[in-house]
């Protein structure tokens, strides 16, 4: 699933290429949405939430959101797309760019008066203006008991963390993901290398939680279960961890580097 950092990037690139401009097509591929027309609207902006896309056209916002294959591209008008025809979703164009976006997971419109009803559920987003550690120590804590892995991940009291910064994230603080969040003992410590850690990608091509740009060399933890640990050379483990039986998540650690809360070392 792409994490904020994808979504944010997306929203600054549309933003350039979009704002501004007069919508000359319009055309969203969602029943409850199809007879929506924009056209000769001004698209005022485009904006990310997390991993929220808000499209500002007129007195209207789309909404849409990635889910797990889902991707807006620009294309300059009559120039090849890159996917099929079939997979888009949304098509909004101006004089002089087009975007499509392609499978995304939700779309729809909404007035600009009501974006809180889509996005107002968020956590504060750690790439947004308005980003306020206080109230994300506050949400995180609301639950005490919580894993930190399952409270980091959690949209609302966090935005814009996704399953590969939940992970690495907890490795650079050396925490054990089923550690209750309410026992982490720098909570502020975690959201601070959260923030730094969101904010060295947003405009990076290639994601990179170790500072290294190579080709699998740019993760700690995350998909690298059996392989040694970069700093102690034990075996990565993988296991499963979310918020219920039914929704889990992939979750690797390091168990040296890692340990559960009150294990001795060997």
């Amino acid at each position: 699933m792409p994490e904020g950092d994808t979504v944010y990037l997306a929203a600054k690139n549309l933003d350039a290429a979009l704002a501004g401009g007069v919508v000359t097509r319009f055309d969203l591929r969602v029943p409850a949405f199809a007879t929506v027309d924009l056209t000769g609207l001004r698209v005022e902006g485009v904006v990310s939430r997390g991993k929220h896309l808000l499209m500002r056209v007129g007195g209207y916002s789309i909404h849409s959101h990635l889910k797990m294959e889902g991707e807006w591209h620009l294309y300059r008008p009559e120039s090849t797309w890159q996917r099929r025809e079939w997979q888009a979703r949304a098509i909004i164009g101006t004089a002089e760019w087009t975007a499509v976006g392609f499978s995304l997971g939700t779309l729809e419109v909404v007035g600009r008066d009501d974006e809180e009803s889509v996005v107002g559920h968020l956590g504060p987003d750690l790439l947004g203006p308005d980003w306020d550690v206080d109230e994300a120590r506050r949400r995180l804590l609301s639950a005490p008991e919580t894993p930190v892995f399952v409270s980091v991940h959690e949209q609302r009291n966090l935005a814009g963390l996704g399953n590969e910064y939940a992970n690495e994230l907890l490795f650079l603080r050396g925490l054990n993901p089923t550690t209750p969040v309410g026992a982490v003992d720098d909570l502020d410590g975690l959201l601070t290398t959260a923030h730094r850690l969101i904010h060295a990608n947003k405009d990076r091509s290639v994601r990179s939680t170790t500072g290294d740009l190579r080709p699998k060399q740019t993760h700690w933890v995350y998909g690298r279960a059996g392989q040694a640990c970069r700093r102690c050379g034990s075996p990565i483990l993988k296991s499963q961890l979310g918020p219920t039986p039914l929704i889990q998540r992939d979750v690797y650690w390091c168990p040296r580097c890692q340990p559960e809360l009150g294990a001795r070392l060997p």
